[in-house]
């Protein structure tokens, strides 16, 4: 069963029991995904693989964490709070990323796999170490730690 299905089930599963802020988060995100689905082409019945769905859905996470933060800065708790709740609804769909504490031994063995010796060279290679890392793990590790992870061996 394709992701996109499953957002379909867990729709009409809010519905029943009345979850009007999951519902709103999956009616979000399935709109996404038509949208997306538009977008290359394949039409508004269209279905999207499984890895373009989550993209949709990581895309919808940073658009709600970018949000908190802003709230939170502009002095708006309440609707932080809100969108919080939103990114829990969301993370729900996400699979589960990998800490800073698992990435660092992969970093560190990627760099002497390519052979990068001093920082310098780093600081060159930093975007191949990064891509390397996340076309191997994907969805399973953010980009934004692995990146940090690189950045601390700088």
């Amino acid at each position: 069963m394709s992701l996109q299905l499953d957002l379909k089930d867990e729709m009409k599963s809010a519905m029943r029991t009345k979850n009007a802020v999951r519902l709103s988060v999956i009616r979000g995100i399935m709109s996404a995904c038509t949208n997306e689905a538009i977008a290359k082409g394949k039409g508004p019945q269209g279905e999207l693989a499984d890895d373009e769905t989550l993209v949709v859905i990581r895309r919808e996470a940073k658009k709600r964490k970018d949000s908190i933060e802003q709230y939170t800065s502009g002095g708006r708790p309440e609707l932080a709070e809100s969108e919080a709740a939103e990114l829990a609804v969301i993370e729900s769909f996400l699979p589960t990323q990998m800490s800073a504490d698992e990435v660092r031994p992969i970093v560190e063995a990627k760099i002497k796999e390519l052979g990068v010796t001093d920082k310098s060279a780093l600081r060159q290679a930093q975007g191949k170490v990064i891509g390397v890392i996340m076309k191997e793990f994907g969805a399973k590790a953010d980009g934004g730690i692995v990146k940090q992870v690189v950045d601390s061996f700088l």
